[in-house]
């Protein structure tokens, strides 16, 4: 009678890791990062070694020391007196100002521009190519330099504002636009304050709620929900109703003259502004350019069965185009908001002290640390840039085909 077994398990040899096809690879690429940490180790050795030569030595302690300079636009209290790593954080929240704003500015222009330029209106279309082209195509530093130059030379100086018939005017008696900055009224948080802007997040969360729940409501049932007036509704009515029951916690501190120049109030420097504007504007021609090719991308075929279907051609693109259109805009729309954090380094053309000005300028030039410093501005771009992709990655992943 034969009896059946399984064969024997078959036991592990070291020539299988260059002989078997199912180790090879994984064989090679562990000797290929041996090698690559060995050159890697190699070089730092080498660049300690000749530092030590040269009687310098990698030390970060200059950042306790006193910076012994002032920086003109900051987010926290800070004088010449703070030490280098005070004012490099300065000079960090400076450079995330000034990023995220541009991002979202630049976003915002750019999808108007880019609907607009498939806009079925000649003249509007051709507007649009032209701001496309004059922008892309400028050196963002010159667009830097000119907006700043019209800034301080078309704007009047605080002095103009002053006398019975001054030349120039408060904008709602609340803003100030002058040829050293622009002022903003203040809010000022007492107590209690903390509930009210608790209820406005709250509220802007319940809008998406909203209207996402429109949107699968007009999926799922065919019905059309009112959007527009309902997410006003929710955007003041509970914030309103929740300053008044709290009594008024929070107040305005608002600009005022006094002698040459304003006081009080937010005040942000030309330098910010106009590297703001720039950055959003010429970021701006080329997301337009992205959300045109985007769009383009879909089939002509997706409007004509949504408007016979009755749709009006605003909510053919909100409802129908766009949401397809996002898995092309997506990945050359997050290169495009890492060009414009790291095109921000410019900043210093027009005396912005980001960090680049901070850290890679000043602190750079009074302690002598140039390996430190750099080592620094490297760390910081890698990990804004890293974090900046993570974020839209996942959103990326999110809006992508979703395959049964």
């Amino acid at each position: 009678m034969a009896t059946y077994s399984d064969p024997p398990a078959e036991t592990f040899r070291l020539s299988q890791l260059v002989n078997d096809t199912r180790y090879r690879s994984y064989t090679f690429q562990f000797l290929a990062l041996i090698a690559l940490f060995a050159a890697m180790a190699f070089l730092l050795s080498n660049l300690l070694s000749n530092l030590a030569a040269a009687g310098l030595n990698i030390s970060y302690g200059f950042l306790a020391e006193p910076a012994g300079y002032d920086i003109n636009q900051r987010l926290i209290e800070y004088d010449s007196q703070s030490s280098h790593l005070r004012a490099a954080i300065v000079g960090v929240l400076n450079t995330l100002l000034v990023a995220f704003l541009g991002c979202l500015m630049a976003t915002l222009i750019g999808v108007v521009v880019g609907i607009l330029r498939l806009s079925p209106n000649w003249l509007i279309r051709k507007l649009m190519s032209v701001y496309v082209e004059i922008f892309r195509n400028v050196p963002v530093l010159v667009w830097i330099l000119i907006i700043m130059a019209i800034f301080t030379a078309v704007l009047p100086q605080p002095r103009d504002f002053r006398g019975e018939s001054p030349e120039a005017s408060m904008l709602f008696g609340m803003f100030a636009f002058t040829g050293r900055g622009f002022y903003a009224p203040l809010p000022v948080f007492g107590a209690g304050s903390a509930v009210v802007v608790g209820v406005f997040v709250a509220s802007i969360g319940g809008i998406f709620a909203y209207r996402r729940y429109v949107k699968q409501k007009l999926f799922d049932e065919g019905k059309l929900l009112p959007v527009f007036w309902p997410s006003v509704a929710l955007f003041f009515v509970p914030a309103i109703l929740a300053y008044f029951a709290m009594g008024r916690p929070i107040t305005m501190e608002y600009p005022e003259l006094a002698g040459f120049n304003f006081q009080g109030g937010i005040f942000a420097r030309n330098s910010l502004i106009s590297l703001w504007f720039a950055l959003s504007i010429y970021t701006a021609a080329f997301i337009a350019e992205t959300v045109r090719a985007g769009i383009l991308a879909i089939s002509r075929g997706q409007t004509e069965a949504a408007a016979s279907l009755g749709l009006r051609p605003g909510r053919i693109m909100n409802l129908v185009i766009l949401p397809q259109a996002l898995r092309v805009i997506i990945p050359p729309l997050i290169s495009q908001y890492l060009n414009l954090t790291k095109n921000s380094s410019l900043a210093i053309a027009v005396g912005y002290m980001d960090l680049t000005g901070t850290l890679g300028g000043i602190t750079l030039n009074q302690t002598g640390r140039a390996i430190e410093c750099v080592l620094l501005l490297m760390l910081f771009y890698l990990t804004i840039s890293l974090a900046i992709s993570a974020v839209m990655n996942v959103y990326n992943n999110s809006v992508k085909l979703k395959e049964r």
